[in-house]
């Protein structure tokens, strides 16, 4: 088969701009939908005892529900024309789910972490969570119109001038590149920028396994045991879980460590030889369920506390896949296994992954994949950020969702030449962000409302931890 020239490929993407004009993105559509019925939908086969608490950290804030409803932004973006330039995308890529970690290497780069909705879909639909978040953040923190604006055209920009760089780029080149903290040190704008990277790199260089080590676990005597917090941290077994009698069905037996060995064992298959002998030098401790998140509450989620022969520990996640929002509203080819999904996808869209990613099938059929819960990863606090560091930050997310894209599809020549060297796709998507920020807030008002009345009951975790106090 013969390999389609640059001209040739340069001109699909303009072709593009035939079923979807570029200024057509600055609508959101027509919505008829419920918000609370979508949003029931996606609570479906959740631990029940948790669902309060997820519909309470997401009534906190419009920006809080809008990162518990990737399903709503979904069936939306369903509703309008897309681009039909499809590729790998985040699915939910609001500027929380970015954040630093270090690669196997042990460098610190910036990308995005967070993959459970990744999908196939038009690369677009990443873009236009990501600027909607941008807008509702800045209206959060109570910045201007024109500063929330600001935001999205340099995140947008600096998306559109990543991709043409990256459409000069070799399929080796693409696929090495990363946004190490050095590098975003090397490229801020502002002294208060660079002096953030720094501190980040500072503070991520403390997040490490033996730092979780010292504030989660004791020694029993026998095994090093995880400290119950509930509702965030407890044993599913133990006097203080949150799951009801008919949910712990498949931890049952030799007080579920049959179950574990079962899924660990299947796990193990999806890694390669050297994952598999590394991880043969360890040895399980203990396991406890625990709660991540706003979108995630109630999904199941373990974390697993391991030590070497010298007591050095590892923590991994083993955390459930469900169906991604993305397959549900948009033609995704048929996935087999919803852990393999994230994996792999995972794989393709970041720069360098967890050697610990992988997947595996519990006995009664759910999907999970694995982690390493934490190895000197950061994430933002934006609250605390001012103007000029959350436009750095903006600039930031548009470059790794650029890399993300460019690498995983190998089709930046395309994307690019759809967006154009212009701001006529910025302006749409900016446009766009600040109407979808307002049928947010719309949203918003509605769920809270339903809390009000007790339709949907929302608990805090303060609220749920003096459930547990003595």
């Amino acid at each position: 088969m013969k390999a389609s020239t640059i001209a040739e490929r340069e001109a699909r993407g303009r072709a593009a701009r035939e079923k979807s004009k570029r200024s057509s993105h600055r609508t959101v559509g027509e919505l008829h939908r419920d918000p609370i019925e979508l949003l029931k939908a996606s609570s479906e086969g959740r631990v029940k005892n948790l669902m309060p608490l997820r519909y309470g950290r997401m009534a906190v804030s419009p920006f809080t529900f809008f990162r518990g409803t990737a399903i709503l932004q979904a069936h939306d973006l369903s509703k309008v024309h897309d681009t039909g330039l499809t590729l790998p995308i985040c699915g939910d890529g609001h500027l929380m789910n970015f954040g630093g970690f270090a690669t196997p290497e042990r460098q610190l780069v910036f990308d995005l972490n967070d993959f459970d909705e990744v999908s196939i879909g038009p690369f677009e639909w990443d873009l236009k969570r990501l600027t909607a978040s941008l807008v509702i953040a800045a209206r959060h923190m109570r910045l201007s119109r024109g500063a929330a604006e600001d935001l999205v055209m340099t995140a947008v920009g600096e998306y559109r001038n990543r991709m043409a760089q990256y459409a000069q780029y070799g399929a080796l080149e693409l696929w090495y590149e990363r946004i190490t903290f050095d590098r975003m040190a090397d490229t801020a704008l502002t002294p208060e920028r660079r002096r953030a990277v720094r501190r980040g790199m500072e503070k991520a260089a403390g997040r490490t396994h033996e730092s979780l080590f010292e504030k989660m676990a004791e020694h029993d005597g026998n095994r090093w045991v995880i400290r119950d917090a509930p509702p965030v941290l407890f044993h599913v077994l133990g006097a203080n879980t949150l799951f009801a009698a008919d949910e712990i069905d498949e931890l049952k037996g030799a007080h579920g460590h049959k179950v574990l060995d079962a899924v660990w064992s299947d796990y193990m298959k999806s890694l390669s030889h050297d994952r598999r002998e590394l991880l043969a030098h360890f040895s399980l401790q203990d396991v406890v369920f625990k709660v991540v998140g706003v979108g995630s509450v109630g999904t199941r989620c373990t974390a697993i506390l391991l030590v070497d022969p010298v007591g050095k520990p590892l923590f991994v996640q083993m955390k459930e896949a469900r169906p991604s929002v993305i397959a549900r509203y948009f033609r995704s080819p048929s996935v087999k296994h919803q852990g393999e999904r994230v994996v792999q996808g995972q794989r393709m869209l970041q720069a360098a992954s967890d050697i610990f990613l992988g997947w595996a099938t519990s006995p009664l059929g759910r999907h999970y994949y694995f982690r390493q819960l934490r190895d000197m990863k950061l994430s933002a606090s934006i609250e605390l950020f001012d103007t000029d560091l959350l436009t750095g930050y903006a600039q930031l997310c548009g470059w790794a969702m650029a890399r993300a894209h460019a690498k995983a599809s190998g089709q930046a020549v395309e994307v690019s030449a759809y967006i154009g060297r212009g701001d006529q796709f910025a302006e749409a998507l900016t446009t766009y962000a600040a109407h979808y920020a307002d049928q947010v807030e719309r949203d918003y008002d509605v769920f809270v409302k339903a809390c009000r009345s007790g339709a949907l009951e929302a608990r805090s975790d303060e609220d749920m931890a003096g459930d547990f106090r003595m």
